[in-house]
């Protein structure tokens, strides 16, 4: 078979990565890939918002299967438009995709269908906004509407604090959005819980913890992620059929009422807390850097579970995964999530051994003249699959060590509530 993975970060490093282990994989392309995907895909260089230029490498590479990892493209309509075209491809629609490029639907849509989630309003102009932040209490949660590279969430532990925020997305802030979701803090432990979907059924798709903030004790400004651990250690039995009765199957359904069936990767994140579920926000696609520990972790083969996805196929499937633990840690370039550092080389990398267990995920990076050079803020994912977490973290931070990037950084606390809590 030949497939196309549309992206250019270290989720599609990763699904590129476990797509190469089938024996059904004949050709593999990257749109546009990176210094990682490079050595294992064939890159093609394209602009992915636009969707002409797409079609014409998938026709001209005989494509037989899409895979597309970022959201942007997806909120946009490509997997309309590839629909359109007769090629097969595997994510949710413009409609569906709404779950994550709009707060405000995916909210509303918890409200009318009793899905557990914090108090929330949502506001497009600032006399509201006002009145509400005066009412609740702090810290108040701060969200623009739209996507917003992970960077839309303040937690704001002031109503001051809050009003400026609020006031900066009304203003335009961010392109996406100038609506403004207002929702109380929800104490707890964050989980990240993964299903596949088709029109029929879902399946987990594996358990991870993120740490969005950028320093140690997650502590500072979010990120996209600092990295991420799996199997989550606060996913009991238990908490997991809460979950799906409570969010995934309600959330399920009412895309299907809405006439719009629901397909792809669906990501909750959710708070705990008492052992109950509290739906903070849906992603229409894996998590980066979740995707990554989640890979290093799946037994089944990822083309043949996608190839029954897109034909609806998914409900006879058994799907293994490895006891062992796995981690990532994100290497960033200095100065990330503001003005970071671009087109540093990084050395050393060839030194790193990778196998089964330890791999490097390419994420902002490009290679010229036989040479890796960062192109992004999170540069590497350095991923290790463990016995355990302490020694899946060991192993990690030796090979950044190794690296040895002076014009990178990393949070070295990966982990450290499962780790602490040991």
């Amino acid at each position: 078979m030949n497939l196309a993975v549309i992206g250019s970060g270290g989720r599609e490093h990763a699904i590129c990565y476990k797509i190469k282990q089938s024996p059904k994989i004949k050709k593999l392309i990257c749109i546009p890939g990176n210094a990682g995907t490079q050595k294992i895909a064939e890159n093609v260089k394209e602009d992915i918002s636009n969707f002409d230029a797409i079609y014409e490498v998938i026709k001209k590479k005989n494509i037989d299967l899409v895979i597309i990892g970022p959201e942007q493209p997806l909120v946009d309509g490509l997997v309309d438009y590839l629909n359109e075209k007769k090629v097969r491809v595997f994510g949710p629609s413009k409609f569906s995709s709404q779950l994550e490029g709009s707060k405000a639907f995916m909210k509303n849509l918890c409200k009318k269908n009793n899905i557990p989630t914090a108090n929330f309003g949502v506001f497009d102009n600032f006399a509201d906004v006002s009145n509400f932040i005066k009412k609740n209490k702090t810290p108040i949660v701060v969200k623009a509407d739209g996507l917003a590279a992970g960077k839309g969430v303040s937690i704001c532990k002031s109503k001051k604090d809050a009003l400026n925020d609020a006031r900066l997305i009304l203003e335009g802030k961010f392109k996406s959005s100038n609506r403004v979701v207002l929702e109380e803090f929800l104490e707890g432990e964050e989980l990240s819980y993964f299903v596949i979907v088709d029109e029929n059924s879902y399946h987990f798709f594996g358990s991870a913890q993120d740490h969005k903030r950028v320093g140690e004790g997650d502590t500072g400004p979010n990120t996209g992620g600092m990295g991420a651990y799996s199997p989550a250690p606060l996913l009991t039995k238990k908490l997991e059929e809460k979950i799906k009765k409570k969010i995934i199957e309600p959330t399920l359904k009412s895309m299907k009422d809405l006439g719009h069936p629901y397909k792809g990767f669906l990501y909750a994140g959710l708070i705990i807390n008492n052992e109950e579920p509290y739906l903070i926000e849906y992603n229409i696609r894996m998590g980066d850097p979740e995707c990554q520990v989640i890979m290093m972790r799946l037994k089944t083969d990822l083309l043949d579970i996608i190839d029954l996805a897109t034909k609806n196929k998914i409900s006879n499937l058994k799907i293994e995964w490895t006891k062992k633990n796995s981690i990532t840690i994100v290497l960033c370039a200095k100065g990330y999530p503001s003005n970071y550092i671009k087109n540093s080389e990084i050395k050393n990398l060839p030194n790193i051994l990778t196998d089964k267990n330890n791999q490097i995920f390419h994420a902002g990076t490009y290679k010229k003249n036989n040479k890796t050079y960062s192109n992004g803020g999170r540069v590497l994912n350095i991923t290790s699959l463990s016995k355990n977490l302490t020694d899946a973290r060991n192993k990690s931070l030796s090979n950044i060590n190794k690296i040895n990037w002076k014009d990178g950084f990393f949070r070295k606390d990966i982990g450290w509530r499962a780790i602490n809590n040991k």
